[in-house]
């Protein structure tokens, strides 16, 4: 999985904003959601400069981030990455039980 992505904070960033564009905050409560621990700004922000610096998303005027089409690619290749690097996660979430 090639994005730079360091502990798939980034991959994680960008599978949120697949969705819909979202504020900084917003994105770091979705991964509190995920995760059980809100990151913080520190954590977060520096993320998503490097995904923009990296012109994998943009912000608008109403600093809410969204994927570029770039980024979309780059995401569909990481995630086909993931799955093919963990095609058994249904047998990985019956192990966790």
């Amino acid at each position: 999985m090639k994005c730079g992505m360091k502990g798939y904070l980034s991959f994680l960033i960008m599978w949120i904003l697949h969705n819909r564009c979202m504020k900084g905050a917003e994105i770091a409560r979705e991964i509190e959601k995920r995760k059980g621990k809100k990151p913080s700004p520190g954590t977060i922000y520096p993320a998503l400069k490097d995904l923009k610096n990296r012109e994998l998303v943009i912000i608008d005027e109403h600093k809410k981030y969204s994927l570029t089409e770039e980024g979309e690619e780059k995401l569909k290749s990481a995630c086909r990455s993931f799955c093919k690097t963990f095609y058994d996660v249904e047998e990985m979430f019956e192990f966790c039980k």
